[in-house]
């Protein structure tokens, strides 16, 4: 089966410092995590090559699940890489089919982080998720990713996303 990588980029009407702290601080991370609808109930973030993030999307109707954001590489400012997997709440990898997910959800994904510092204090951030079985999942891991984005710009404005 052919494998695909999703890039999706958005320019935010912000630095570059402060969109690095959205995805690396906890408390700011839990006001956009999650695709509408959902809401971040942890953010525990251990960012180091060799760290290793917890965080958690919730929804009333999907229950919560959580995600680990083990890091290989991190250039301050500039760009993040880790490997992505499903978790429990202490951060242990599960098995995405035995916790109801297709079996082409991904499994040891590989995702990069880019920030872009651009004219006039905007940054552009890239987010590339390797390795996709096209269909569903990667489709809807499209749309929350874009959604993720698009709550983290109103974040950023200093709204709250979440109503």
């Amino acid at each position: 089966m052919a494998k695909h990588d999703l890039v999706m980029s958005k320019v935010f009407d912000a630095p570059v410092d402060a969109v690095w702290k959205a995805w690396n601080d906890g408390a700011t991370l839990m006001q956009w995590w999650g695709p509408n609808g959902f809401t971040s109930p942890l953010a525990e973030m251990d960012v180091r090559e060799g760290g290793k993030s917890i965080v958690g999307m919730s929804s009333p109707q999907f229950g919560t699940n959580y995600s680990i954001w083990q890091y290989e590489k991190i250039v301050p400012q500039q760009r993040l890489e880790y490997i992505h997997n499903l978790s429990d709440k202490d951060g242990n990898k599960v098995d995405p089919v035995a916790i109801g997910m297709p079996p082409d959800f991904p499994v040891d994904q590989r995702q990069v982080i880019e920030f872009k510092a651009l004219d006039g204090g905007k940054t552009e951030v890239t987010v590339t998720e390797y390795g996709w079985t096209e269909g569903q999942m990667m489709e809807m891991s499209r749309m929350g990713m874009e959604q993720c984005l698009d709550k983290l710009a109103a974040v950023l404005k200093g709204e709250n996303p979440n109503g």
